[in-house]
């Protein structure tokens, strides 16, 4: 008892220097130490205390470093850094990409009546206008093989080129490839930091470095504007799929000032976010990233770091508890094998639905880990050993005593009951998708349908543990110390719920889940486990180990 309670204290004092670590590093991120002394040879000065005259300028360009030509897109005259304004325009689209190919743009700041290819005043970005991703198949109704995915497809990029185009221009029709193809990033949003800071030379952020451009201006050292590129805003949803056929398409440029704070946080996450797709992230897994940082305000999103701490922390401890329970775990009295054998089943289905939606890494990777763990506790609930001959598996079943049988007993009638409600809607909401919706395949209606299931009547499945503890009038069979940990973690989930992209169903059993841990906690109410007694299953809970005899 002495080690396992140092091993969670343990823990928790981690999770706590983890925490206060962390908090100190956002605290170093959005503040930057100002300059004292103005009139110090250290200070850096801004070029926009001056009140300059700018412009913005944009090009496109096949490559970025301008070679081969340039384009200009889009003008603002008489540009104001901290007046925030939206464009829509229509930009032409070179032959080389319409063939699978690349744009960049080229942002400009520079004095008003220069040319910003000659301006010494002047700062620039590059910015890619397109991206790599493989198209998303088409969805067919699987009865009448009609493709009504790609009707709407052809519709929408019908009425994307006639507001391009005036009318003039159609879309052919795309076909499906598993190659990444190009596709247009239809927002392009630019940031200038409209705080006039006064950076020390000895506390100059790294970060800002590289977005730093200064010239000597008799004795001080001026910085100019601080001109940045949201690449988080470019989100999935906005893309469209390029073909030979598309001469021009829609661009919406995007325009506000920023903090300095605000602006080192967002480098830092574009950083996050392009050093996990160096490690294999896609597009799609990258999107949901950016959706937590662009979708969330602020404030919201640090409240939303300290509760997936926490979740971080009861994940890991009832992982820990539940793995504790189960490994100790001899006997299935007053435990409902089949509530087990259905939540086994219904990990697998919700795991594998979530595979075939491509649904991000950071929901998939720990749906597959519970997944493995389910499979184990029902190799412990039945009792089930595993002998290899001759490279084929056997599989041996143990035997139930009488407490278990009449465990058993109670669970089937309550699974007995439950299927007069279960199975018609189950097969009923099968059928209806088939004949109403459309999916990729067969076996994606197979998942969808399976799944569905699952969300919308699984929590039925956790009735029958309900209603042998019922029966039996208690409740002291149940891991409490992993059910209080996944509880605080169901009204977490219900956070995150409004945050992270998921699927709608997915989405809404995180809100099912509640109710079920409310009724497990009434009953811990009703029925109280007195640890000074030795229960009906001969267990008493304040009773010390036996010492060996030596």
């Amino acid at each position: 008892m002495f080690l396992k309670t140092s091993f969670t204290t343990l823990i928790v004092g981690v999770f706590v220097v983890y925490v206060l670590h962390t908090c100190w590093v956002m605290y170093g991120i959005v503040y930057t130490k100002p300059c004292n002394n103005p009139k110090g040879a250290n200070c850096i000065t801004p070029f926009l205390a001056g009140n300059p005259k700018l412009q913005l300028s944009i090009y496109t360009t096949l490559r970025s470093n301008a070679e081969g030509g340039h384009t200009l897109i889009h003008k603002e005259e008489n540009f104001d850094v901290n007046s925030k304004f939206e464009r829509t325009i229509n930009v032409s689209l070179p032959k080389k990409t319409r063939n699978n190919g690349t744009l960049y743009a080229l942002i400009f700041v520079h004095q008003a009546a220069h040319d910003p290819w000659h301006d010494p005043r002047q700062v620039h970005l590059v910015a890619q206008l397109t991206t790599y991703m493989v198209p998303k198949p088409p969805e067919i109704s699987l009865i009448s093989g009609e493709d009504k995915t790609k009707g709407q497809k052809e519709g929408q990029q019908k009425k994307l080129h006639d507001a391009a185009t005036g009318g003039g221009a159609r879309a052919g029709a795309t076909s499906v490839s598993d190659h990444p193809v190009s596709h247009w990033r239809s927002r392009l949003t630019v940031n200038i930091v409209g705080d006039h800071f006064l950076f020390d030379r000895e506390y100059l952020p790294n970060d800002v470095h590289r977005y730093l451009r200064v010239f000597q201006n008799g004795k001080k050292v001026v910085y100019l504007p601080l001109l940045f590129v949201d690449e988080l805003s470019n989100r999935v949803k906005d893309l469209v799929e390029i073909n030979s056929t598309t001469t021009e398409l829609p661009l919406i440029i995007s325009y506000d000032s920023i903090s300095l704070g605000r602006l080192r946080f967002w480098i830092h996450m574009q950083d996050a976010v392009y050093s996990l797709q160096q490690f294999g992230f896609t597009e799609k897994d990258a999107d949901e990233i950016k959706g937590i940082f662009v979708d969330t305000n602020l404030y919201f999103l640090a409240l939303t770091f300290f509760v997936a701490a926490f979740h971080l922390l009861f994940d890991f401890l009832a992982f820990k508890n539940d793995i504790s329970f189960w490994k100790q775990k001899k006997s299935m009295v007053g435990m409902s094998s089949k509530a087990v054998l259905w939540r086994c089943f219904s990990t697998i289905v919700i795991f594998l639905y979530l595979l075939d939606e491509q649904t991000s890494l950071l929901v998939l990777i720990p749906a597959g880990i519970g997944s493995m763990i389910e499979v184990w506790k029902v190799k412990k609930a039945f009792k089930i050993q595993v002998f290899w001959k001759g490279g084929k598996p056997t599989f041996l079943f143990g035997k139930l005593d009488e407490s278990e049988r009449r465990t058993e007993e109670y669970d089937t009638l309550a699974m007995k009951y439950l299927s007069y409600l279960l199975y018609p809607l189950c097969i009923g909401g099968a059928v209806y998708a088939l004949i109403f919706l459309r999916y990729k395949s067969w076996y994606s209606w197979l998942i969808n349908s399976l799944v569905n299931g699952v969300y919308a009547f699984g929590f039925l499945f956790m009735l029958p543990q309900l209603f042998v503890n019922y029966k039996l009038k208690s409740v002291a069979h149940l891991p409490w110390k992993a059910f209080m940990y996944k509880a605080f973690n169901t009204f977490i989930d219900d956070v995150f719920a409004f945050i992270i992209t998921m699927p709608t169903s997915h989405r809404l059993a995180c809100f099912r889940d509640d109710v079920v841990f409310l009724i497990y906690l009434y009953q811990r109410w009703l029925y109280p486990v007195d640890k000074t007694r030795v229960n009906e299953y001969g267990v008493s809970y304040d009773e010390k180990p036996k010492e060996k005899s030596h």
